[in-house]
């Protein structure tokens, strides 16, 4: 369980989070997506019913390698007859010890498939992990990317209200007209309801990360991770090898395993299994025993395990096609999924780069122009917002980029980059 915790942490778009060393299952300021994980995997209600199943499978496999039990037999003859046959003197009573024996090596098949149908229940074990981890993992981001929102807002907040007590000034000082004012404070009190609808966000977004380990109330204050800290992205065909590698794709090649195994077990029961048994006769008119031997065969001529042999090998083939349809489909997912990924990023990096850096001059541009009495308020305020919508386009990029690549790492179940961990928000 441990390995497979760190292996899917990181295939968990672990590249982004912070580092911090969140101890998991405790009250803490700031938690982790490791910490996340821990959490989860101990306590997610799925993960929990499903143990059961892969014990089940284990138990069915056991089963399948005990051999066959003997039997015990006693036989009374000549007993509460009439006439001669009345008395209990002409009593024959014989005691036998019978055992099935299995021919074309019947026990160790039969424990081959359920062998291999444990193997696919351990497997399909792995993959319902990895599906409780990327959901812990979208939702870590959604906590993240509403905590940078809240940040946005209280820029927005503060930038308004600067604005609003500037505009107090010139308005005292005869250098504006009273309507700006008015403006400047409705514009204050429209930052400060989306900042509070930022931080009710926030809250649902901590309550639904905390349900993914059943805590109704969230015991952390701050997800830690580096929102816009990103990884050098890997080229497509380096995502796509490693598929075959997924628990999604090793069941594939374990249920072929097991397919395989339930043809050679079907094809075995063809053969018949006999029954041998030996006992010992009392003969009670005589006072005298008797050893007593028997051999039985059922005669295959008409079931010889035809249809069972014929469904085995259609499932088999079954596998084969589902295999080949669910690579298919997941490799055209897998390509859109990068593409839209390296989108995001490199529409994170224009709103990081450039665009913030013009957003940014403007707002100072028409701030100094304000304040010369060159720009109206109106200048200002569109200003302000400019900077303030690609502050939020970066999120949005920013948690498209991190949301497409738990998805790609989900896909592909190991991570492929490492990054800086701490790089900071804008």
């Amino acid at each position: 369980m441990y390995s497979l915790r760190n292996r899917a942490v990181a295939a968990c778009a672990v590249v982004w989070l912070s580092a911090a060393n969140a101890v998991a299952g405790e009250h803490t300021d700031e938690l982790t997506l490791a910490g996340a994980v821990e959490l989860a995997l101990k306590r997610h209600p799925e993960l929990v019913a499903s143990r059961y199943e892969l014990t089940a499978a284990q138990a069915r496999a056991l089963q399948a390698g005990l051999r066959i039990n003997p039997e015990l037999g006693v036989e009374l003859e000549n007993f509460a007859g009439t006439g001669a046959m009345s008395a209990a003197k002409s009593l024959e009573a014989t005691l036998s010890l019978s055992q099935v024996i299995e021919l074309g090596d019947k026990r160790n098949l039969r424990l081959a498939a359920a062998e291999a149908e444990a193997d696919l229940a351990s497997i399909a074990q792995r993959a319902r992990q990895l599906d409780v981890l990327a959901e812990v993992t979208r939702r870590f981001i959604d906590v993240v990317v509403a905590q940078a929102r809240v940040q946005v807002a209280q820029q927005a907040t503060q930038l308004s209200r600067e604005t609003r007590d500037a505009i107090r000034r010139y308005v005292a000082a005869a250098r504006s007209p009273l309507a700006e004012q008015s403006r400047a404070q409705l514009g204050l009190t429209r930052a400060m309801l989306a900042e509070q609808q930022a931080a009710s966000e926030l809250r649902a977004a901590r309550y639904a990360l905390a349900a993914t380990w059943n805590d109704t109330e969230p015991a952390f204050a701050r997800a830690a991770a580096a929102l816009f800290s990103l990884a050098a992205t890997p080229s497509f065909q380096a995502y796509f090898e490693r598929l075959e590698r997924t628990p999604d794709f090793l069941r594939f090649a374990s249920e072929a395993r097991l397919r395989d195994a339930q043809i050679r077990l079907a094809q075995a029961q063809a053969r018949p299994n006999f029954v041998v048994s030996i006992g010992v006769r009392r003969l009670e008119d005589r006072d005298e025993a008797a050893w007593v031997a028997g051999f039985s065969v059922p005669l295959a001529l008409h079931d010889r395990n035809q249809g069972a042999i014929r469904e085995a090998r259609a499932r088999r083939a079954q596998s084969d096609a589902e295999r080949f349809a669910a690579l298919t489909r997941t490799r055209a997912t897998l390509f859109a999924l990068y593409q839209e990924m390296t989108t995001a990023r490199a529409r994170l990096e224009t709103l990081q780069g450039e665009a913030l850096q013009q957003a940014q001059a403007a707002l100072d541009q028409t701030r100094t122009g304000y304040e010369r009495g060159r720009f109206s308020f109106l200048e200002l305020a569109s200003s302000q917002q400019d900077l303030l919508e690609v502050r939020s386009a970066a999120i949005d990029a920013a948690a498209d980029y991190h949301r497409l690549h738990a998805e790609l790492e989900r896909l592909t179940s190991e991570p492929l980059t490492h990054t800086d961990p701490e790089a900071p928000l804008p």
